[in-house]
């Protein structure tokens, strides 16, 4: 047993179909778009490489952090996996924002010495 197609499905086909292809074309002229065809798919820290399968976890990172800035040649732009584009928005901010007052977090030495009264322990024990 076959079904027809009505004319109503074949107009909601059509529509999802003409949907898809404006959804492409506007992804296309975003810069993650942009980038994603000026680009190879690697990440540019860890040198990962990306397929259509994973291509989600590539990100475009904005080297001057500044997302307004996106020039058509990319110049501002660089492929970052999702672990390095965290790991290098982690390291921006600790160096924007990082102590609160300003100075770099002093580094205290350990002033107890463990083995300082060794040598008395083991000749008392002779």
């Amino acid at each position: 047993m076959t079904l027809k197609k009505t004319p109503q499905d074949k107009d909601k086909l059509n529509q999802i179909v003409s949907d898809a292809r404006r959804n492409q074309e506007l992804r296309d002229q975003s810069y993650r778009g942009q980038a994603l065809k000026l680009y190879p798919w690697i990440c540019g820290k860890c040198a990962r490489e990306f397929t259509h399968t994973n291509l989600t976890e590539l990100t475009v990172h904005h080297k001057n952090h500044n997302h307004d800035d996106n020039p058509h040649d990319g110049s501002n732009w660089e492929l970052l996996c999702l672990y390095c584009h965290d790991n290098e928005h982690s390291r921006y901010e600790e160096t924007r924002f990082g102590n609160s007052q300003g100075t770099k977090p002093s580094t205290s030495s350990a002033t107890h010495n463990p083995f300082a009264d060794l040598k008395t322990l083991l000749n008392n024990k002779k």
